[in-house]
């Protein structure tokens, strides 16, 4: 994804080349009226600021080679996009007004540096926290979307139709399970997964007996799990 911080930061180059441009090609002086005093320093100083942390929150962003990290960072960069044009107003008030007081000038711009931090701060955490509970729900469910695949492929390698027949009702059991797991249910996940090479030996000799034998087993077992899934939530 850093290809993508390249047009970033083509965008970025020409803000701040624009943003530099109009400060400083406009006259000094107007109506006698030295535009370079304080104020002036504090806004453009502010201004420059923001915009060098937007460069480093697009850095941050666009580093990511995952597209689900990626996506949520995307709203780090639409706050700051927000930050730094809040800024840009405020800092274009204080280089427009030369006789505003220094002091107000660093109040304004710093609360508005302070407000747009406590947002990425606080869109960062809730970020992380989405992340860990997606890993979770990954893990949790693992074991029913990888037994639902082994199941499916065993279906597709059944090489007469009553073998077929049997996997049927067990990939549509398996497929309709409770998806979430948990500690408690290990004991009879791990019984479910013994089961699987049994019932994948029987499929490739096309032995109806064993698939019959290993469809049950591993349906009551399925059954058994469902129900204390039932009872964990």
């Amino acid at each position: 994804m850093r290809s993508k911080f390249k047009y970033f930061m083509i965008i970025w180059i020409l803000i701040v080349i624009t943003f530099n441009v109009v400060v400083f090609a406009v006259p000094r002086t107007i109506a006698g009226i030295d535009r370079f005093t304080g104020s002036f320093w504090v806004g453009y100083a502010f201004v420059t600021i923001m915009l060098i942390s937007q460069l480093a929150i697009g850095w941050l962003t666009f580093k990511e080679e995952n597209l689900s990290k990626l996506f949520y960072n995307i709203s780090l960069v639409r706050i700051s996009y927000a930050g730094m044009i809040t800024m840009g107003v405020v800092g274009m008030i204080c280089m427009l007004i030369p006789i505003l007081p220094v002091w107000v000038g660093i109040i304004i711009c710093l609360l508005v540096l302070i407000f747009n931090v406590i947002a990425l701060v606080s869109t960062h955490a809730a970020i992380s926290t989405v992340e860990e509970i997606d890993k979770k729900v990954k893990a949790d469910t693992f074991f029913i979307k990888s037994l639902t695949v082994d199941v499916e492929m065993l279906k597709e390698k059944a090489t007469i139709p009553e073998v077929a027949n049997e996997l049927k009702p067990l990939y549509d059991a398996v497929r309709y399970s409770d998806p979430m797991s948990d500690d408690a249910l290990s004991s009879i996940e791990s019984q479910i997964t013994l089961l699987i090479p049994e019932l994948s030996e029987g499929v490739e000799k096309a032995d109806i007996d064993v698939v019959k034998r290993s469809v049950k087993n591993i349906t009551v077992l399925l059954s058994e799990r469902n129900k204390k899934c039932k009872l964990l939530k």
